[in-house]
Parts: C-alpha cells; structure tokens; sequence
C-alpha cells in the first residue's frame, strides 16, 4: 500500500505503509528532523531497508562555483539513511559516514536512495546512492551505525 500525504508543515510524503496511522507517526517522528526536512529533503518511498528521499535543488544549495554544496548532497543522503535504518526497528544512530562525489548534478533535483546491506544486533551497514532527477550519478556514501536497543523512533 502506497500513501502520498503532507505532514503538519505541508511537507510531501509517500510511504509503503500498513495504515493511514502507521504514515501519520512517521510523518511526525521525521518532521522533527529539522535540518534536512528545513533544508527540503522529502520521502518519497520507505521499504524495509530502504528509503528514497529528495529535494528540490534551490539557489541556498548552491556553492561559490554555481553547483549543489557537498554539505546539502551529504545532508539529503544521511536524511535517507536515517530514514531507512530507523523505518520499524530500533533506534539507529551514525557512527561513521563516508561520502565519494562522482559528479554534479544537471537536474533540478537530487535524489538519494539508501539501501540495507547488512544489519546485526549492535550495528547496521547501508549504501546510499545520490542521483539527480535525469539520472546522473553525484555520489555514493556507506554509512555505518549504532542499534540503542530498547529504543524506537517509530513505534509499532
């Protein structure tokens, strides 16, 4: 089931979700992540182990040279990655973010997709790949991070 709604502050967000209640928590716990969600990033998609989140790329993302500040890149990708390792499953916080940059991005927006790839009882290991909207590649990040078990963002 695929939900398209706005949280409190007019914010877009898709999710495969199991209930209208179960979209309506997680709009509120990721609308208080306040710098990515200020800054634009929105969901578009959340899996088990996955999350696809984007922003419109604006004049304030911009560098000196005309082209999308690496810190609003990384900021979108860790959004997504958040996002992802904390969808139905105990708190996951970063403990190590590695971030490549492959290319600028020609679109007018960039999408980021974070992707699972291992996730045991202590840590979790995703990839996140960030395109812009014509599919060009802008970079690749591992993350790695921490489970606080007994500890839940979205609970069931």
């Amino acid at each position: 089931l695929l939900i398209f709604d706005r949280n409190l502050e007019g914010k877009a967000f898709l999710f495969k979700a199991d209930s209208k209640e179960e979209l309506e928590q997680i709009q509120k716990v990721f609308a208080n992540d306040r710098f990515a969600t200020d800054n634009g990033a929105v969901i578009e998609q959340v899996d088990e182990g996955y999350a696809k989140c984007w922003l419109e790329i604006q004049p304030h993302h911009l560098n000196a040279a005309g082209t999308v500040m690496g810190g609003a890149i990384f900021t979108l990708a860790d959004f997504a990655f958040a996002v992802a390792s904390n969808w139905n499953k105990p708190l996951n916080v970063s403990t190590t973010s590695q971030i490549t940059f492959l290319g600028t991005a020609k679109g007018a927006r960039l999408v980021a997709e974070a992707r699972k790839v291992k996730e045991g009882r202590s840590t979790c290991y995703y990839l996140v790949d960030v395109s812009d909207d014509l599919g060009n590649p802008v970079a690749h990040v591992t993350a790695s991070g921490f489970v606080k078990n007994g500890t839940q963002l979205v609970k069931d």
